[in-house]
């Protein structure tokens, strides 16, 4: 573990570093819970075995038949201080909680890209490998490059609405007219899969194997990759609003009529929700340490909030010349991202830092 430690410290990014370092954190647990088992064991007791020996040796060997004893054995027992050291686990747990505190983060603007052609622009997601899939509102989808620029129009017929990621090559994406959703391969540009629903689905994200989709009558359904309901959560907001986000067993999920965001879990419990300061929240994303970032489109501003809603932080403002921005994407591994203005008007790419 000290050489692995070295390792995920000096060659990798912070997040592999991060990553590392907790898994390091859970194994150095395990060993900590076993020693403290051995503790109560009579295995970690030290003994000390000491033999004193009869002098007569001969008288013993001529009545060796009748010997009974040939002396004493003495066991003296003394508890042992296995010395634990546990501050690799105090510093990992340290350096979580400073970088997942919002009042360390910072949002930069790279550089922004305006766009003449005006689209409406409904939902956008980062790829895995830093390319960015734009989806218009009832329209086309397209695939642009990790600078935003535009790749190519995808093959994909029919009104989209939202998209999210399923690995490397495959997104789905939700259709509300055809009550479906539609499993596409990016490389070979062929749809494998059509999961067809008994409603018009609209906000869609993946986690765990597993699909959130915002559906009508106020409805987020949890599914499984052949369309098989999981779970069934009834929410107060109009879905065909529902910019959503299914993560760690939790789905956030933004209400624009109600100006709030909410974070559910799988059963539909409310865990929190955040109503300051928001008068046109749209768009949003959940950073590498949980926390939500919004887009509230009406004052100009990227706002972030705490993973337990508590509290939050202004990243971007209208000083920073982004007006109206509508959706927003982020990239985990690079702690970067897109911010797309109103009706699709420019592409501004973000990085996002945890100091």
């Amino acid at each position: 573990m000290k050489e692995h430690l070295q390792t995920v410290k000096t060659k990798i990014s912070k997040l592999q570093s991060f990553l590392g370092v907790h898994k390091i954190e859970q194994q150095l647990h395990q060993c900590q819970r076993y020693i403290e088992d051995l503790e109560k064991d009579e295995r970690t007791k030290e003994f000390d075995i000491k033999m004193k020996q009869n002098g007569e040796i001969e008288n013993i060997l001529s009545k060796l038949v009748s010997l009974e004893s040939i002396g004493e054995v003495i066991v003296v027992k003394t508890e042992m201080n296995l010395n634990k050291e546990t501050s690799l686990r105090r510093k990992a747990q340290v350096k979580s909680q400073e970088q997942s505190n919002i009042n360390n983060m910072t949002m930069t603007i790279e550089r922004k890209i305006e766009i003449t052609r005006r689209e409406d622009i409904i939902d956008i997601i980062c790829l895995i490998d830093g390319r960015v899939v734009l989806v218009e509102f009832y329209g086309k989808v397209y695939l642009l490059t990790s600078d935003g620029k535009l790749q190519k129009q995808l093959p994909i017929l029919g009104g989209a609405i939202s998209v999210t990621q399923i690995n490397q090559d495959t997104i789905a994406i939700t259709y509300p007219v055809e009550k479906a959703i539609k499993i596409f391969n990016i490389a070979d540009e062929t749809v494998i899969k059509v999961l067809k629903l008994d409603k018009q689905c609209y906000g869609l994200s993946f986690s765990n194997n597993s699909l959130a989709v915002g559906l009508s009558t106020d409805e987020i359904r949890i599914i499984d990759m052949e369309g098989n309901t999981l779970r069934s959560m009834q929410v107060q907001c109009e879905p065909s609003y529902i910019n959503l986000c299914y993560c760690n067993k939790r789905v956030i999920y933004c209400e624009r009529n109600m100006k709030a965001i909410y974070c559910i879990d799988e059963s539909g419990k409310q865990i929190w929700q955040y109503k300051q300061d928001l008068t046109g929240p749209h768009g949003l994303c959940i950073d590498t340490y949980g926390n939500t970032i919004v887009v509230d489109y009406k004052t100009h501003k990227i706002r972030v909030i705490s993973k337990d809603g508590q509290d939050s932080k202004v990243l971007i403002s209208k000083e920073y010349g982004l007006m109206y921005p509508q959706l927003i994407c982020f990239k985990h591994n690079e702690s970067s991202g897109f911010i797309c203005g109103y009706n699709g008007t420019y592409l501004a790419k973000f990085n996002l830092s945890f100091e």
